[in-house]
C-alpha cells in the first residue's frame, strides 16, 4: 500500500456570515445581485450550508466583498494522508474508504438452512 494524498477544504460561509450578523441563507440574494451575480435562494441556500464542489471566481469575488473578507478567509486547504490498494486490474491505487470512511468491508452473505 502507497499513501496517497488527499487534498480538500473547509467552507467557512457560514461562519463569515454571522460575524457580520447575517443568519438567513437570503440575506445573501439581494447582495450578490448587487455585484451581478444571479442565484436563486436555493442555490444560496447551498452554497451557505454545504462545502461546493465548484464556485465561479465572479460568485466567490462578490462573497469576499460583501463579507470584507479575502478567499483564504472563506476557503481553508486541508491534506490528509489516506492508504490506496492496488485494484488487480489496472494496477493503480484505489481508495480503501470506499464504505464511506466508516471502516468497514462488505461481505458476502451466507445462507443457513436448518436441516
Amino acid at each position: 500500500m502507497t499513501p496517497t494524498r488527499k487534498l480538500g477544504y473547509d467552507w467557512h460561509l457560514r461562519l463569515r456570515m454571522a460575524e457580520h450578523n447575517m443568519f438567513a441563507t437570503t440575506d445573501l440574494v439581494p447582495l450578490l445581485a448587487e455585484r451581478g451575480v444571479a442565484l436563486s435562494a436555493a442555490q444560496v441556500y447551498r452554497l451557505v450550508t454545504q462545502t461546493p464542489e465548484r464556485l465561479s471566481l465572479r460568485t466567490l469575488m462578490a462573497l469576499c466583498d460583501i463579507l470584507a473578507c479575502s478567499p483564504n478567509d472563506l476557503i481553508e486547504p486541508v491534506a490528509a494522508t489516506r492508504r490506496s490498494r492496488a485494484t488487480g486490474t489496472s494496477g493503480l491505487g484505489a481508495p480503501a474508504d470506499r464504505d464511506g470512511g466508516r471502516g468497514r468491508v462488505p461481505r458476502r452473505a451466507e445462507i443457513h438452512r436448518d436441516q
